[in-house]
């Protein structure tokens, strides 16, 4: 239920607080795009120095402004397994479409205290759940024995894989039926040509048709079309998702194009010049400044 393109959606800020004026207006820009799924509050959206008022108040207006024209996908992950169970139950009574639960971070748990966590949230909610396995900012790979006993949980139903092997990807679709989802912009063809269904997408923010098309084009069967458009987004993908920790250049980019102020929260910084230079390079070659 969570194939094609996904938007991970970035949250804005204004003078400390979330942008809610400018946030409604991001959701329904990605409705007017043609997007299937919001992914509100997670890695892109900045979840880690939201309050947890703040995180509940993005999934509500996200459900609310979307009113059924597209699913939503919030963020409910923590590496406190009792917070992942309240925010996904929030996020269930809320109204959303599925939840998103990264990997339990900083607290490396064993592979076993890992599916524990995951079982938890499952048997806590009605609700389909998406895994996120991002071990270069958890700590921790979610290793292809947990997620094949976590895809008997009938809750379990897709996950987002960033953890850039496509030996790992292989295995998953070899050994479950489990929706996979590209957790990385520039690993999206190889990882639909192995068998993935869609992407969890930062470059949507920007460019949601591009990233919809390519998909297109793979499930078509025009690879020629789809690897021409996958040539054509990896120098943007390279410098939103390397010039610096997502989303600082995803927020730089959407300053740039006037669709926000930039605004980051602390720890995140802003990009120095040199990288701002290099980002305003990448918009301008792939023609989204000249639009």
């Amino acid at each position: 239920m969570f194939a094609g393109c996904t938007v991970a959606l970035a949250t804005p800020f204004r003078d400390g607080a979330v942008d809610e004026p400018v946030l409604r207006a991001w959701v329904e820009w990605q409705i007017a795009q043609g997007t299937p799924v919001i992914s509100p509050v997670g890695t892109t959206g900045e979840a880690p120095t939201l309050s947890h008022a703040e995180h509940e108040r993005v999934i509500a207006i996200v459900v609310e402004t979307a009113a059924g024209r597209a699913k939503v996908l919030p963020g409910t992950g923590s590496n406190s397994t009792a917070e992942a169970v309240r925010l996904t139950k929030f996020a269930a009574n809320a109204g959303a479409d599925g939840a998103l639960l990264v990997a339990p971070y900083y607290n490396r748990p064993s592979q076993e205290g890992i599916y524990r966590h995951f079982a938890a949230v499952a048997e806590s909610v009605d609700l389909p759940i998406v895994l996120y396995n991002i071990p270069g900012r958890t700590g921790r790979n979610v290793e292809v024995d947990t997620v094949e006993r976590l895809a008997g949980l009938g809750p379990i139903v897709a996950i987002k894989e960033a953890s850039g092997s496509l030996d790992q990807v292989s295995e998953i679709l070899v050994r479950t039926d489990l929706t996979v989802l590209s957790g990385d912009d520039s690993l999206t063809l190889p990882m639909l040509a192995v068998g993935a269904e869609g992407v969890i997408s930062v470059a949507a923010n920007l460019i949601p048709q591009d990233i919809a098309a390519l998909i297109r084009e793979f499930n078509a069967g025009d690879l020629r079309a789809a690897r021409e458009r996958h040539a054509r987004l990896f120098p943007l993908c390279r410098e939103l998702l390397g010039l610096a920790p997502n989303p600082v250049p995803l927020k730089a980019a959407l300053a740039l194009l006037g669709r926000g102020n930039g605004e980051l929260r602390l720890p995140l910084c802003p990009l120095d010049e040199a990288a701002l230079g290099r980002l305003s390079q990448a918009l301008n070659q792939y023609g989204l400044l000249n639009r």
